[in-house]
């Protein structure tokens, strides 16, 4: 056998050596955009197996009497799949794209307590493992779904260890994204560069101050709320059950309903960023939209009992106004967007795509929202699977438009490589396909009487075919993430080419190269006079030449 030269094993042990401390720095870094990373990394990888858990049930309720899961094991997809996408995916991805993003748009060099952020991620990521490690139990994993109503989620009706380890993933993964958002929260408070004051920030980081706020908020009453799950699984016997119940709603919901706007303010502040870009003019109506988010963070917190109109314990009256009152500050909103848009000169990149689809797609879900804030309405749809198509046109056929367009947008800068246009818009055509086949059968699956969480149904019901092809659009929808799963490892594989500023932006990420350096920025900053700093700076100089 033929001996290795004496550099082979010392160029081996070298390789090694820099692959450990690469790993090493960045499983201890401080740079808020390698936490990022992290953190939107972890979440991607988590997005894909709960895909999988969507598509094994859609293959469940494909066709009636379909036995390919039991009921314990559907019960436990979908508890699991609606948990991830909430605790794991969705609101860590949004305050992902903030902890990379706003410090770049203020102009600051770094996180303020990047160890307490690095933490933050540390927290989330024991809290995935322990809340997916359920599936590896031999009682198996929760099963009482996302919201774990009680007494449901007390030791008699759900024995065994994983409705325990469920509790403990949602407690470290909740208490990481209050500490990932304070820190953001504090960034922009106190390290803002000079001339960057508040009515000059950008609308992502508004938007981004806006959610930390309902995190800061919103997020501790959850971990109140898993206190008196833990102490209901305790002592069951000890437990008033009515009351013990509906005061874990309220605690519950005063949490649950501000996350839904976590888990898209980030993305509505990443399309009007895309909006503006792409249609060559700042954002219309700054002003309006600042107040406007910061007022639906504010009434997120005043509607939370909309979610409990059918108990009796709350004042509908009351939250039926509140809720109501929602469409004011989302409708300054949708007139930013839209006059954005309006006679502007559009380039449409697959950005812009995501941009503009996630405007009418969202829409069905805030309006159907609405729906069910009218006591009379939420009655009628109380357990079907119309609110099911509700959620999902929020999160899936909004958010994730919202998240596709920012993570096609700020790629280059966060990898110096510009994803495959034609991919892009491959990955576009199917997802549009796909959402809509899958979710929007689902409003008259609801109207027709199928009930929520069941996992078979009768061919008398006559569920079937619209049943199949809500199954057949997820089929679609997986395809497309195939696609983008092959546009990032082509884009991947090629070299850093991407320029400082590929689109034209408008703010200051766009200001520093691409990938930027640890420190954000090793060129004086350009002058900040707006909230577009960039897009004014070649205002001037093109009025410069004309003069």
């Amino acid at each position: 056998m033929a001996s290795a030269a004496p550099g082979d094993s010392v160029s081996t042990t070298t390789e090694e050596a820099a692959a450990t401390a690469g790993a090493r720095a960045w499983l201890t870094t401080t740079d808020h955009k390698r936490i990022a990373i992290l953190v939107g990394g972890t979440a991607l990888v988590i997005f894909f197996a709960m895909g999988i858990l969507a598509l094994l049930m859609r293959y469940q309720l494909a066709w009636a009497r379909n036995h390919f899961l039991a009921a314990h094991e559907y019960n436990e997809v979908f508890t699991i799949h609606g948990s991830g996408m909430i605790y794991l995916v969705v609101t860590p991805f949004a305050l992902a794209m903030g902890l990379y993003l706003v410090p770049l748009q203020i102009g600051a060099s770094t996180v303020a307590a990047p160890r307490l952020t690095m933490l933050g991620y540390w927290l989330y990521l024991f809290g995935a493992i322990a809340m997916l490690g359920g599936f590896a139990l031999a009682t198996g994993a929760a099963d009482t779904g996302w919201t774990a109503y009680m007494p449901l989620s007390n030791s008699v009706y759900s024995p065994g260890s994983g409705q325990d380890v469920w509790i403990l993933g949602v407690f470290l993964s909740t208490v990481g994204m209050i500490f990932i958002g304070a820190t953001v929260l504090w960034t922009v408070m106190f390290l803002r560069a000079p001339g960057m004051t508040m009515l000059r920030l950008p609308v992502f980081t508004w938007a981004t101050v806006a959610t930390n706020l309902m995190i800061v908020g919103a997020f501790p009453s959850l971990l109140v709320a898993l206190g008196l799950m833990i102490a209901g699984r305790m002592a069951p016997s000890a437990v008033i059950h009515n009351v013990w119940n509906i005061g874990y709603q309220h605690l519950f919901w005063f949490y649950a309903h501000p996350v839904v706007y976590v888990m898209f303010f980030p993305f509505v502040g990443a399309v009007a960023e895309v909006l503006s870009t792409f249609s060559r003019r700042p954002f219309f109506g700054y002003k309006p939209t600042v107040v406007s988010l910061l007022a639906f963070a504010g009434l997120s917190m005043s509607v939370w009992g909309h979610h409990m109109f059918t108990t009796g314990q709350v004042a509908n009256d009351y939250y039926s106004l509140t809720s109501i009152a929602l469409l004011i500050p989302a409708g300054l909103e949708y007139f930013g967007m839209v006059g954005t848009i309006v006679g502007g000169s559009l380039v449409f990149r697959a950005p812009m795509l995501f941009a503009l689809a996630f405007i009418p797609q969202f829409l069905i879900g805030g309006l159907t929202g609405i729906m069910v804030g009218t006591p009379v309405v939420d009655y009628h749809v109380r357990g079907s699977y119309f609110l099911v198509a509700h959620f999902h046109y929020t999160l899936m056929a909004g958010s994730f438009f919202g998240l596709f367009a920012g993570l096609y947008f700020w790629f280059p800068k966060v990898t110096g490589r510009l994803l495959n246009e034609w991919l892009g818009r491959i990955h576009f055509a199917l997802l549009v396909v796909g959402t809509n086949l899958t979710f929007l059968p689902m409003f008259w699956l609801g109207q027709h009487g199928m009930p929520r969480r069941v996992n078979t149904y009768d061919r008398s019901d006559g569920f079937g075919a619209l049943n199949l092809v809500s199954s057949v659009g997820a089929a679609i929808m997986a395809a497309a993430m195939l696609v983008f799963v092959a546009n990032l490892v082509v884009t991947l594989r090629r070299p850093a080419a991407a320029p400082a500023d590929p689109w034209q932006g408008t703010t200051l990420e766009w200001a520093t190269s691409s990938p930027p350096p640890p420190v954000n920025f090793t060129e004086p900053l350009p002058p900040i006079t707006g909230y577009a700093p960039l897009l004014d700076l070649r205002r001037r100089a093109a009025s410069e030449r004309v003069t």
